[in-house]
């Protein structure tokens, strides 16, 4: 007889909430979530288009999903999207924390309005999903927590003073938490992307040759970081926990 793993619907039946998951690597989580056979909640805080165009997708496939808009920053917003999940597919299996910004600003010029940003939605945000998502794993009686956190944590970036301390934040909170809710079934890890192909702000100059810089001589692409985050929902990643996954093609090895 087949399984489901065997027949790459590994996460069938598995409920997913993927936040930020209109463009890029949130987008392309959601799809592969969905292949694996996970029935989707797409996150977005304000491009509802972007993200009914990844439900479409899904759905076009044979699979389920929903849009859910809502500001991660804002506890009451979360409580509203948890809720309309659990609603509409019955529980939260599989949370994946990917809402973020990208801002760059030289410390020397960063306001204290500019600093919270950052921490608001990587480091709140996911203070406030994880809240929300834990009291439907624990009756489950498991379930998985991924964190989108990146490289500049351990490499720095200038720009990126804020950012790096709210992902560096994020990843001792999963750590953490890790600890804390492992008896209860729920695994809770970090993938950190290097350099990857992406729709990328305007006013960002164009990535240079990955040759000389990426031992695999290119950059990255989303759905490389999807492919990690999907291994870690399932069941080949049943004995890990607390970790952090760099899927950086060797650039920085840590």
């Amino acid at each position: 007889m087949t399984t489901s793993s065997q027949s790459g619907q590994e996460l069938a039946g598995k409920v997913a909430l993927v936040t930020g998951a209109g463009v890029n690597i949130g987008r392309a989580t959601a799809l592969e979530l969905a292949r694996a056979g996970a029935l989707v909640a797409v996150n977005t805080r304000a491009s509802r288009e972007a993200a009914e165009s990844v439900v479409q997708e899904i759905r076009a496939a044979g699979g389920q999903a929903e849009c859910y808009l809502a500001d991660v920053a804002d506890p009451a917003q979360v409580k509203q999207m948890t809720d309309g999940v659990t609603a509409r597919f019955g529980c939260i299996d599989i949370l994946v924390l990917n809402a973020s910004v990208r801002r760059e600003t030289r410390f020397v010029d960063m306001s204290f309005d500019e600093w919270k940003v950052p921490l608001s939605i990587s480091l709140d945000g996911s203070f406030h999903c994880i809240k929300a998502c834990l009291p439907s794993m624990i009756a489950a009686g498991g379930g998985n927590i991924i964190a989108l956190t990146g490289s500049s944590v351990l490499t720095g970036a200038i720009g990126k003073v804020h950012s790096s301390a709210a992902k560096s934040g994020l990843t001792g909170m999963i750590r953490a938490l890790a600890r804390e809710v492992g008896a209860l079934g729920i695994r809770a890890n970090c993938v950190s992307p290097g350099s990857i192909n992406t729709t990328r702000p305007s006013h960002r100059s164009a990535r240079r040759d990955a040759k000389g810089i990426v031992p695999l001589e290119r950059w990255g692409e989303s759905e490389e970081i999807a492919a990690t985050v999907r291994f870690l929902c399932g069941p080949g990643a049943s004995y890990i926990t607390g970790q952090t996954l760099h899927v950086n093609g060797g650039q920085w090895m840590f």
